[in-house]
């Protein structure tokens, strides 16, 4: 019974991340908002890694919940970018003005961490910080002529069906892809992969949030199935923890990087990386703190899992700075988030937490 449990929370987890990519770039379209902008508010925001933090946390476990801050944002970068840059290497165009904050997000630890404990206090901070990012991205793109990742054609590689309220033709003209004029007709969108059903933006949005949903609750189900797993057949926690139950629940931002990547739309997989990881770095441990209280910080996060989180986002946006996300970048990250893993457990005796 268990193993149904665990099998059907997965397969849910799955169905609802490739309805929030669906449902995430019909809204896009529909509303005329940026892509890239509702990709870090519905998949950098990770409700289920919050709900475990603060868990952990009012839990007497807060070193456990400040791991998972660490292993959230260092494994989007050496497992999800990395694989979505090996499946699939793409030419990418952020702005450089976001992979500045991106590469900077990890950086606002340090002073916290220093000063430790962390304290609600702190918690306010960071999720004002965070606050304050989505306000200038949001900003940015409703007040650009060329937001990232609004075009129609780009659209149409995700098979939305998304057009305008006239032809849907692809322009053939030497147009900039990513320069659209505002005052084009709205769009409409219609059901995925059935260009005969339209929905306006707003009902894509209120779908988007219900796909949510059945993200979060998959997650929970298969966290589920994954205890009465470890209690029927006596399997030892951390082995099976660290293969199939980390496997299953990393396949959620995979799939939401890995697949819009390999469909030709890599901004809106960079997007959730970006958006997980700086919210995993601001409101996330920002909001664990504020419901659970103070945590007390191990030297070893200010000596190595900081730095390590530092030095690989930092790199990650040197290389989607080339604006070409090769396959070597993936393998140089992988290996780097392994190496991280061995070093880990070799001197401090543990595998760093893991996402979930």
């Amino acid at each position: 019974m268990s193993i149904l449990i665990f099998v059907a929370g997965a397969a849910l987890l799955i169905y609802s991340a490739e309805k929030l990519i669906t449902y995430v770039v019909g809204a896009a379209a529909g509303l005329r908002v940026s892509v890239f902008l509702l990709a870090i508010v519905f998949t950098g925001i990770e409700f289920d890694d919050v709900a475990l933090g603060v868990a952990l946390n009012v839990e007497d476990l807060g070193d456990v919940a400040l791991g998972t801050v660490f292993g959230t944002a260092i494994s989007m970068i050496g497992i999800v970018l990395a694989l979505a840059a090996i499946v699939s290497p793409t030419k990418v165009n952020i702005p450089r003005p976001y992979l500045a904050l991106f590469a900077a997000a990890p950086l606002v630890l340090i002073p916290f961490i220093v000063f430790a404990p962390l304290t609600p206090i702190y918690g306010v901070v960071l999720v004002l910080l965070f606050v304050l990012f989505i306000g200038y991205v949001a900003t940015r793109e409703l007040k650009r002529s060329t937001p990232v990742f609004r075009n129609a054609e780009i659209l149409e590689k995700l098979e939305v069906g998304a057009g305008s309220t006239g032809s849907t033709t692809p322009s053939t003209s030497t147009q900039d892809p990513f320069d659209v004029p505002t005052d084009k007709p709205p769009f409409v969108v219609t059901m995925p992969f059935n260009k005969e059903r339209p929905i306006p933006g707003w009902v894509a949005i209120a779908l988007a949030v219900l796909a949510l949903v059945g993200l979060v609750a998959g997650a929970a189900i298969t966290s589920y199935g994954t205890k009465g797993i470890l209690e029927d057949y006596h399997i030892q926690g951390a082995l099976f923890g660290a293969t199939i139950a980390t496997l299953v629940l990393t396949l959620e931002d995979i799939f939401l990087t890995v697949e819009p990547t390999r469909k030709g739309a890599p901004e809106l997989g960079v997007g959730n990386v970006i958006g997980s990881v700086v919210f995993g770095v601001t409101a996330k441990l920002g909001i664990v703190l504020l419901a659970g209280g103070s945590i007390d910080v191990d030297e070893n996060v200010l000596s190595w899992h900081l730095p390590v989180l530092v030095g690989m986002t930092a790199l990650a946006a040197y290389f989607l700075y080339t604006r070409r996300l090769k396959r070597w970048h993936g393998f140089v990250l992988l290996a780097l988030y392994i190496a991280y893993w061995a070093v880990s457990f070799a001197v401090f005796g543990g595998a760093p937490i893991e996402t979930d």
